[in-house]
């Protein structure tokens, strides 16, 4: 079937926005099928950035149509600002471009009151959340008492929906973590021109999705974060509160299993996350200040939601398999090689060893990494700037040495390697 799924392999920021925009070029339909604004995908054409954190990021092209499934929950007012800031920079935005599931859930200034309110209560244990209400978002969905986007079609039970939930929400902050409360009837009103707005973008979006595939059309899924913040799958508990593995992409699509045909990996060529959580190959000092950059410009190591500066290390072949294993890739694109060029040495962490026993594989998942210490196999570096290389045999031999060993390790081909951050920066294998 002509359903791809992209997916992330470590904690998110891995360059899956780019991968998308690349492989959209032959996609009828772009699909979001996970997370919230939590997340952010940068596309770079020609001298534009796009910080993308709903929209799907394939819509940069005219040809494509976005849908935002009902896996995502969204924050209508950062969704609208999205909207019109793509459409000033000539991007085609319109009812007939984009489809938003009417099963969405809707996230509230109230689901970020909450959101920072709970983690604040944390103290040292705190979990590093984005404070986007996310959270509390999906905590709501689960317990049956969350916003559904269909609402939005029926403009006098959704006031009262909205007033309702807001003193639901006020009753916990006021009571349990003494804040204050937030003013329901403004939001209310604010929601009500949300609504206005989106309305004529809300669909059946699992029924379009099912009906275009058995035409024949080519649909792009597309995750957000990465596998190892799976809310089952990842380093719990500092993971999200949703399924960005590749499964999750046919819940949050409305699609069944028999959809599915490749499931692309993305993963940088060093490790990287951000927020609280356990990091077995994190480096410290200079050689992650090298990894990492200055900041000065969108290819750097900061999260393109958070703007806080990104954990790096080496990259963790263990979490890889694992990662394999768990959403079925069936190839691997690799981003940012160009980062590794001018070290002497790099390193691949092959295993690791905990009590004098030595694993190749996680025993019992990622959630306790602490007492585990990485194994590392060192490979020589490459001093060449590759970043204007466009085929494999004119890359370094040491650079083909590191992407083929990432294979033998990974045991899935690699069929993508980005040497920089624009389109063309690209090499296929």
């Amino acid at each position: 079937m002509p359903l791809d799924i992209i997916v992330g392999t470590q904690w998110g920021d891995e360059g899956k926005g780019r991968v998308v925009d690349l492989l959209a070029t032959n996609m009828d339909y772009v699909a979001r099928y996970s997370g919230g604004d939590n997340a952010g995908h940068t596309v770079t054409i020609g001298k534009q950035t796009f910080k993308l954190h709903l929209i799907p990021s394939g819509m940069a092209y005219p040809h494509t149509v976005g849908i935002i499934g009902n896996g995502v929950v969204i924050n209508p007012d950062i969704l609208i600002k999205e909207m019109d800031s793509l459409r000033r920079a000539g991007i085609r935005i319109t009812p007939e471009r984009l489809y938003i599931s009417y099963a969405a859930h809707l996230i509230t200034p109230a689901h970020l009151a909450l959101d920072k309110a709970q983690e604040q209560a944390r103290g040292s244990g705190k979990i590093g959340t984005t404070l986007r209400g996310i959270g509390p978002a999906y905590t709501e969905k689960i317990a049956r008492r969350g916003l559904r986007v269909e609402l939005m079609l029926s403009p006098q039970s959704f006031t009262q929906k909205v007033l309702a939930h807001v003193e639901s929400i006020n009753h916990t902050i006021v009571t349990l973590y003494d804040g204050e409360p937030l003013d329901g009837q403004k939001i209310a009103h604010d929601f009500m021109n949300y609504a206005d707005e989106l309305r004529p973008y809300i669909r059946d979006t699992a029924g379009l999705l099912h009906e275009k595939l058995k035409q024949g059309k080519y649909i792009l899924a597309e995750g957000a974060q990465g596998t190892l913040l799976d809310v089952d799958h990842g380093t719990y508990p500092f993971v999200t509160s949703s399924n960005p593995t590749a499964p999750g992409a046919l819940i949050g699509l409305g699609l069944g299993v028999g959809n599915a045909n490749k499931v692309i990996g993305v993963t940088k060529a060093f490790q990287s996350r951000v927020g609280e959580g356990p990091f077995p190959t994190e480096l410290q000092g200079e050689e992650a200040a090298r990894l990492r950059g200055s900041g000065e410009n969108p290819w750097d190591e900061f999260g393109t939601t958070t703007g806080r500066p990104r954990r790096v290390g080496w990259l963790d072949m263990v979490l890889l398999r694992y990662a394999v294993r768990i959403n079925g890739i069936t190839e691997l694109a690799v981003t940012k090689l160009d980062i590794l060029s001018g070290l002497p040495k790099v390193k691949i962490c092959t295993a690791y060893i905990k009590d004098t026993l030595t694993y190749s594989d996680l025993p019992y998942g990622p959630a306790n990494l602490d007492s585990f210490i990485p194994v590392y196999e060192e490979l020589p570096g490459w001093n060449k700037d590759i970043r204007l290389v466009k085929e494999w045999g004119d890359l370094p031999a040491q650079a083909q040495d590191y992407i083929r060993r990432v294979e033998q390790l990974a045991g899935t081909p690699v069929h993508l390697v980005s040497v920089g951050p624009e389109r063309e920066q690209v090499i296929l294998l």
